[in-house]
């Protein structure tokens, strides 16, 4: 069975946040017409709360770069394409890397690319200050190419038109070491996931990919005595849940924190998830970067008006540039709901 056959049939999805199928991605940068691709593994995670692409890369970095090799090989055979044949020199790779993971694991992982040299593949550290939208898949393109760092506007997309204007597979992480375990015949189907905030045993856990967040928190000995609730993949655009939620799957990027609902304010709670999209924005929208900006003068303020941040918030759901003014409204409406009761 070859290895798109494969990952077909283990229903991989992609581990980045956004869970598109692996198998439809890599045929779309199969069949693009390019006499140069590229893979690009991107671990970039900006997302606070989110350490699992770190723990897999310094326990399993040779299955994420093997995952790494696969694709190249499967882009560089078109022997189920009319398009002409690529050599494996035709194919490059690069891993996207957060500057503390390379200060941590670049020498490691640099040797485990050294060991073959039959694949192009190399280190790209993420530039200081691109931030949490330096992660997102187009702004990771123009970093590599030297340009500022921000989203492009989507189509093309990067399976057609990525890097260089060439057709480009971008997986995180753990797809990548994902697809190494399928190619091995070792996938149990499970995903890890990133447990912190008000509990025992923080860490990174894999387990099962269909547990409910309370029997991962039970099973993590991480289920608190305590009224608490949780935000789910991630802590500043995670959905808050209360404790009596918890019968969902951790989907997106896999993080649980925990919150003792005695020792959270709200209001501390909404100027932290407003502080960190004001610093993130790239500016390059208007809704987003006005609309946060006029979010944070009214949670500052003496009496705040829920009705205009509303308004604020349909209009960076609907018309903000990329994901990150269209998830600001998650975290607020959701604790609001969930918690508050309004």
């Amino acid at each position: 069975m070859n290895i798109l056959n494969k990952i077909k049939k283990a229903n991989l999805v992609g581990r980045g946040g956004g869970c598109f199928p692996v198998a439809i991605k890599w045929e779309m940068v199969k069949k693009a017409v390019g006499d140069k691709k590229y893979v690009i593994c991107n671990a970039s995670e900006g997302e606070p709360g989110v350490k699992k692409d770190g723990y897999i890369l310094e326990n399993f970095g040779e299955k994420v770069i093997d995952g790494m090799k696969i694709a190249i090989d499967f882009l560089s055979d078109n022997s189920t394409t009319p398009s002409p044949s690529l050599p494996k020199e035709g194919i490059s790779g690069y891993i996207f890397i957060n500057h503390e993971y390379y200060k941590k694991l670049g020498r490691k992982l640099n040797k485990i690319i050294a060991d073959d040299k039959k694949y192009n593949i190399e280190l790209f550290i993420k530039p200081d200050g691109s931030g949490y939208i330096g992660g997102e898949e187009t702004s990771i393109l123009n970093a590599v190419e030297g340009k500022r760092v921000e989203p492009r506007l989507r189509p093309p997309f990067p399976t057609t038109n990525g890097l260089w204007s060439c057709p480009t597979l971008i997986n995180n992480v753990e797809t990548f070491y994902n697809v190494s375990l399928v190619a091995d015949n070792e996938y149990k189907e499970n995903r890890f996931y990133t447990i912190s905030g008000d509990c025992l045993s923080a860490g990174v856990y894999e387990l099962s990919d269909n547990w409910t967040i309370e029997k991962i928190l039970r099973e993590t000995n991480n289920y608190p005595e305590f009224g608490f609730f949780v935000q789910v993949g991630g802590d500043a655009s995670g959905e808050i849940l209360n404790s009596k939620q918890l019968d969902k799957l951790a989907g997106g990027a896999g993080s649980i924190t925990i919150f003792n609902a005695k020792k959270h304010r709200s209001e501390e709670l909404f100027k932290k998830w407003i502080g960190f999209f004001i610093n993130e924005s790239c500016g390059q929208c208007t809704p987003c970067r006005e609309g946060v900006f006029r979010l944070e003068k009214i949670i500052n303020s003496n009496n705040i008006d829920w009705k205009l941040i509303e308004e604020l918030l349909n209009n960076l759901d609907e018309v903000s540039f990329c994901g990150l003014g269209s998830v600001v409204s998650i975290p607020i409406r959701s604790y609001r709901k969930n918690v508050m009761g309004l």
